[in-house]
């Protein structure tokens, strides 16, 4: 047995399968100092009653470690004795953060949050990472803009995406995708499809899984800079040399209000203010006051995501069903995509309203998300809900499906009606561009240390 002392701290780590991994990685997994007793889980179905392994978990835990459901987590304090509840996800306001705390405190433990360079691995390359202040701003258009103007530079861009971990947790240690076989080959659900395929389509290897130290190192060998797709609204796992955060006038507000976006706001270099093709004026405006008044050395960068339809005459004069990506929906608190959006600019005659037709744990999504409404959110955690989104899809009475998702749904579902995929990529409408500010800013920080860096 390991050499640990007799009295260790006992520690629980609420998490969504993801940020509560990475935390417990690099701050608890060889720490004798501590012992976790449990994970809490949320946010994603079916990632609860799982363990997390001994393979993963390390020496000091040679039974692995429980992950329980977060509606246990006043019981669980009390079962494990521990004295310490660590917050470990995103997307969530500040006042459900401290709803959280509260439970906790109540229940005789003590609220952490963990600091945000505490938690973040230092490279060997560049990193630029890409964040966000909700989910759904727009961070994968903006990672495979700058993975462009990486590869303009002549340099290799290999994008690390925040975990989405939701099969066995041990084979999903590293994981390397650089084909679409690829996405088979690792079982991908549809939320990591629609955010590894578009960087395939773009002929960008892409690195994720549940190690993500182990993950930096290997995807080092391949690259010059590492771009850091984040998740939600999540801060970076790794230490960027150049730190970008979207915001969306949609929202105004949330980049003030949401945790751990507003960390983001305060540590970008560079802001992007993206949507401002389909935002008000008043928004726009709003949005850029608070990010000067919490970030004054932010370059502020003006951002349209114009979208486009592979057959808009399908849409003209139809009744149209539109499915969007579903954690932007759900919670990301979003109530339209680019489908919706594509139905009015194309002309579609109505939008169809799926609720009635909606089967299984889509259903019960529409009664978690009231704020949904007539759109259908692509939901795909697993082959079950894959085939109750496609018999959803199958029942409702339409004439054409608009694919609003970032994924080609039609790969992994079989349509029974005519579809049009909607796409859309970011434009920066001010100066200067983002490809004369990351030229500079790799310029500067390192023309003597890592090789030079040209606008080409």
């Amino acid at each position: 047995m390991p050499d640990v002392p007799i009295t260790r701290k006992k520690v629980i780590i609420m998490g969504a399968a993801g940020r509560d991994f990475h935390n417990f990685n690099v701050c608890f997994r060889d720490n004798p100092a501590y012992e976790v007793v449990a994970f809490t889980a949320t946010q994603i179905p079916n990632i609860a009653g799982r363990q997390y392994p001994p393979l993963l978990a390390g020496r000091l835990y040679p039974r692995g470690i429980p992950i329980e459901p977060e509606q246990k987590l006043a019981s669980l304090i009390q079962e494990y004795c521990a004295g310490e509840v660590v917050f470990s996800y995103s997307d969530v306001s500040h006042e459900y953060v401290m709803h959280k705390a509260c439970l906790v405190n109540a229940a005789g433990a003590q609220f952490t949050l963990l600091g945000a360079q505490q938690t973040m691995v230092k490279g060997k390359k560049p990193v630029i990472a890409v964040c966000a202040v909700r989910t759904g701003c727009g961070k994968s258009p903006t990672s495979r803009r700058v993975c462009e103007i990486v590869k303009e530079m002549g340099k290799r861009a290999v994008v690390v995406r925040h975990p989405m971990p939701y099969g066995d947790l041990a084979r999903q240690r590293l994981q390397r995708f650089a084909s679409y076989d690829d996405l088979k080959k690792h079982d991908c659900t549809i939320e990591e499809i629609e955010e590894y395929e578009p960087h395939l389509e773009q002929g960008t290897v892409v690195y994720a899984g549940v190690d993500y130290e182990a993950i930096l190192s290997e995807a080092e060998r391949e690259a010059d800079v590492i771009v850091w797709d984040g998740g939600n609204n999540d801060t970076p796992f790794y230490q960027p040399d150049i730190f970008i955060t979207l915001v969306d006038p949609h929202r105004p507000g949330h980049e003030i209000t949401y945790f751990p976006g507003e960390t983001n706001l305060l540590l970008a270099d560079v802001v992007i203010v993206g949507k401002e093709d389909s935002a008000s004026p008043e928004n726009i405006a709003l949005v850029k006051k608070h990010v000067r008044q919490l970030n004054e050395k932010a370059v502020i960068v003006d951002a349209t995501l114009p979208i486009t339809a592979e057959r808009p005459e399908l849409i003209q004069g139809k009744r149209a069903l539109v499915i969007e990506d579903g954690p932007t929906l759900t919670h990301g608190g979003m109530a339209f995509g680019a489908g919706m959006l594509a139905a009015e600019k194309f002309g579609a005659k109505e939008v169809v309203d799926p609720r009635p037709y909606a089967v299984g744990s889509i259903a019960v999504t529409y009664k978690h998300f009231p704020h949904i409404g007539k759109i259908l959110p692509a939901m795909g955690y697993g082959l079950s809900q894959v085939e109750e989104l496609r018999v959803t899809i199958h029942r409702t009475p339409c004439d054409v499906v608009i694919i609003g998702t970032p994924i080609n749904l039609r790969k992994i579902i079989s349509l029974d009606k005519p579809s049009t995929r909607v796409r859309y990529s970011l434009c920066e409408t001010s100066t200067p561009s983002l490809k004369e500010i990351l030229g500079k800013m790799l310029g500067n920080r390192f023309l003597k240390a890592r090789g030079s860096f040209e606008i080409i």
